[in-house]
């Protein structure tokens, strides 16, 4: 398997699929680097040459934040907005949604499984 990045891709997918297997890499970034890179977007990962995969590597490496840095990034900008203690914060801190949905229906995601209230009887 190529390691790109330190990530293991895919090496039966062609290339620009493969690329998207690293956190931070979308479409539009994997055909960008294939497009700098000189590399055709459709061929295999597993018939790349070493010289491709380097200079694939030394792309990502210079322009693109990814995995782990981009993972503790977000985290900070989360926990930033918990300690300014903005609306998003709040939000974030009570497990809610964040961007403005709806939640009197429709919020299990962001909730969690339904929990039955104690002590609340029906109306006979």
């Amino acid at each position: 398997m190529p390691r790109i990045a330190g990530i293991d891709i895919p090496e039966k997918k062609k290339i620009r699929y493969s690329l998207r297997y690293i956190h931070g890499i979308g479409p539009r970034f994997a055909d960008d680097i294939l497009k700098k890179a000189g590399v055709d977007p459709d061929i295999k990962a597993s018939d790349l040459s070493e010289s491709d995969v380097v200079q694939i590597a030394g792309l990502i490496d210079e322009e693109y934040i990814v995995e782990g840095a981009l993972r503790r990034q977000v985290a900070q900008n989360i926990q930033r907005l918990r300690d300014i203690r903005c609306y998003r914060g709040d939000r974030h801190r009570r497990g809610l949604p964040v961007r403005g949905q709806r939640t009197k229906c429709n919020a299990r995601t962001r909730k969690g499984r339904k929990r039955t209230v104690a002590g609340k009887k029906s109306l006979k």
